[in-house]
């Protein structure tokens, strides 16, 4: 029994040997067989392009998508949104219905044709970017160095800064239709008492005052105005002079005939003037830097308080590149300053309108008071530029 049991082992062993060596040669096969296939597809790496062997690993692994085409929008003006914005601005009045009675019994109405002076009907539509009449602009005035020249110059920067932002939630409130574009606008030209070393009764300020008003600009988000009073010096000179500047996109243009003397008498003995040919020469120069560095449109702000302050002005050339605002800077009481906007601003349509108030000078007796957000605003055309100094 012991010799069958033992006999029984000996069979299971060497069938379980001979398994054991089945194993090892497919194994070797299989192995020789992968050696020979890693070969191959080295040899075709080695002997085809290399970007043929990317194609096809790229086609083998890659998931397959469908492009769409690449559609590239170009910006538009909103036409109607500005042709709407326009009629609002020009605060026309309600037309007058007259009633004429054909017989005793039958009568009838007809509303009296009135011609209009606002808005301008011959101005080009704006490029893109413009900022008006979609914003309206917030502007605090003067220069760094004076007290007496704006509040710039009367404040340390944060309470500068402060007051402009409490200034603008003032405007918000008064008209929610309309959002604000903050502003500094400081004098980068001065008219002097004297006619200094130039003899051109103006000085140049420093670069870094300059850079400290576009600094100043950044902390509100807003733009910067170069103001410009050319003294008896050629003021187109001063202009080109800021092309440093004005080549920047939130950059703007201000002119100041009060202190344009032309006529080389000294500033402040006599107001000072500006012809529509000084005015299209700066339009067409600053029409040339939107171009020449794809800007925006360039915003000119002409300051006038008197008729004379500004010759000509139907001879105004309106460009796509340039808007103007005409700003009634005189000061005084509510009562004086409408009255100047109404015989100097209405009277003469150009572009867009201004005003500026007087933090100090509008309060001199008999005035008590500025004029008030919904005072501007019941003006005819109505300001889309404020100015504070």
């Amino acid at each position: 029994m012991e010799d069958s049991d033992d006999s029984q082992l000996e069979k299971q062993r060497d069938v379980s040997t001979s398994r054991t060596h089945t194993f090892k040669i497919f194994g070797w096969i299989v192995g020789v067989l992968c050696l020979l296939i890693i070969a191959e597809v080295a040899f075709l790496f080695v002997t085809s392009k290399k970007t043929d062997f990317h194609k096809v690993a790229s086609s083998l692994f890659s998931v397959t998508t469908t492009k769409e085409p690449l559609i590239v929008v170009t910006p538009t003006l909103n036409k109607t949104d500005y042709n709407k914005r326009m009629m609002l601005l020009a605060n026309r009045p309600t037309p007058v219905v007259l009633t004429t009675s054909t017989s005793s019994t039958i009568s009838t109405s007809t509303k009296k044709q009135q011609k209009y002076l606002w808005p301008v009907n011959d101005a080009p539509y704006p490029d893109v970017g413009a900022i008006l009449p979609f914003k309206r602009i917030l502007a605090y005035y003067g220069n760094f160095y004076s007290t007496g020249m704006g509040i710039l110059g009367e404040y340390p920067e944060d309470i500068v800064l402060q007051k402009l932002r409490n200034a603008i939630k003032e405007w918000k409130q008064a008209d929610t239709s309309t959002p604000i574009m903050p502003a500094i606008e400081y004098i980068a030209f001065t008219a002097q008492a004297s006619a200094g070393k130039n003899g051109k009764y103006s000085a140049r300020m420093p670069s870094d005052q300059i850079d400290h008003a576009i600094e100043m600009a950044k902390h509100i988000n807003g733009i910067v105005i170069l103001d410009v009073q050319a003294g008896t010096s050629n003021i187109q000179k001063e202009i080109h002079l800021l092309e440093p500047y004005l080549k920047l996109p939130q950059v703007h243009l201000a002119i100041d005939p009060e202190f344009n003397m032309k006529y080389g008498n000294p500033p402040g003995t006599v107001v000072g003037t500006v012809d529509a040919t000084d005015i299209n020469a700066t339009t067409q120069y600053l029409a040339s830097l939107v171009q020449k560095y794809k800007l925006p449109p360039k915003i000119l702000v002409i300051h006038r308080f008197t008729e004379r302050m500004i010759t000509h002005t139907q001879k105004i050339h309106l460009l796509p590149e340039v808007q103007i605002v005409m700003d009634m800077d005189g000061w005084g009481s509510p009562a004086k300053k409408i009255n100047t906007y109404d015989r100097v601003i209405y009277p003469e349509p150009v572009q867009f309108t201004g005003i500026k108030l007087f933090y100090r000078q509008d309060l001199k007796l008999p005035s008590t008071r500025l004029l008030t957000p919904l005072e501007v605003l019941r003006l005819r055309p109505i300001p889309i530029f404020i100015q504070y100094q």
